[in-house]
């Protein structure tokens, strides 16, 4: 049976955030509801699967919160229940700059709709900056956008540091899966001193969602954080796999390659392939 799939955030100041986590968890598993949901201090960050009538009433419950009242969604669609369990996690960041002093409740970048994104990417004085992971941006980003080639998101503060001089880039755009980052990164790089900081409002979910492909400067699929593992335009699922062994996605070129083995390795993870890491994944793959 299809699903909806639903994925929301918002910063709001949550100091209650641990006492909520069994009821909400609680109310999930009653509706049949699937996905993770993180809750900490600064708001709330959340993908969850389920029939239509179970996501309906998991977002009213939410907004039952006034701090949530306005919490808005994005939804898409699988064929196949994309989670296998509902988890509501306990967390210091919804998501993790490891920066104490950032706080998008209090200051962050400009917001640019879907609509406006092109106009602003192609003027040669912006410097357009993908957010996300190198994994990620290796198989889709925007055209001539830069990769920071973080592992983590915990690295994009030093890669400003260390590369970025607010007096030599006085317009910066920045753009993330569904917007949650570019948050957190505008709010960081105003601290730095960067003049003019503008970032993707809803991500790039949201403008595959609403920017038709002749339209678009949107080049390859766009990874997600479930087992659709990466989406196109209209969030048709796409054409990716996930490599069991390292959880990097992989294309029909890379599954033909002599380093592919599946539940064992791919041309990105073949290099760290130990002997024991082998038999690990070779005795893994026997009890599936």
């Amino acid at each position: 049976m299809t699903q909806v799939v639903a994925t929301f955030y918002k910063f709001v100041d949550l100091p209650d955030y641990q006492e909520k986590q069994a009821s909400l968890l609680n109310y999930c598993q009653t509706h049949q509801v699937k996905g993770t949901i993180l809750l900490a201090s600064e708001g709330i960050n959340g993908t969850i699967a389920a029939s239509r009538h179970g996501i309906d009433q998991v977002l009213l419950y939410l907004k039952s919160d006034p701090r949530l009242a306005d919490l808005t969604h994005r939804e898409s669609s699988a064929t196949e229940p994309p989670f296998e369990r509902m988890k509501v996690k306990l967390k210091e960041e919804i998501v993790t700059l490891g920066v104490s002093e950032v706080n998008p409740n209090e200051q962050v970048g400009t917001y640019v709709t879907p609509q406006e994104w092109n106009n602003l990417i192609e003027d040669p004085d912006v410097l357009v900056i993908d957010t996300r992971n190198s994994y990620e941006v290796d198989i889709g980003t925007f055209k001539n956008a830069m990769n920071p080639n973080t592992h983590s998101f915990r690295e994009f503060p030093d890669y400003v540091n260390h590369h970025l001089n607010p007096n030599q880039y006085k317009k910066v755009a920045m753009f993330c899966t569904g917007g949650i980052r570019c948050e957190k990164a505008s709010s960081f790089m105003l601290k730095q001193g960067f003049a003019e900081v503008y970032h993707l409002k809803g991500g790039i979910l949201k403008y595959l969602e609403e920017i038709t492909p002749d339209e678009s400067l949107w080049e390859g699929e766009c990874f997600v954080f479930d087992e659709r593992v990466a989406v196109t335009h209209g969030l048709a699922q796409g054409s990716h796999e996930m490599c069991l062994a390292c959880g990097h996605p992989i294309n029909d070129t890379d599954q033909t390659s002599p380093h592919y083995e599946d539940g064992i390795s791919c041309p990105y993870c073949y290099e760290s392939l130990t002997p024991e890491k082998y038999a690990r994944q070779q005795a893994r793959k026997q009890q599936q």
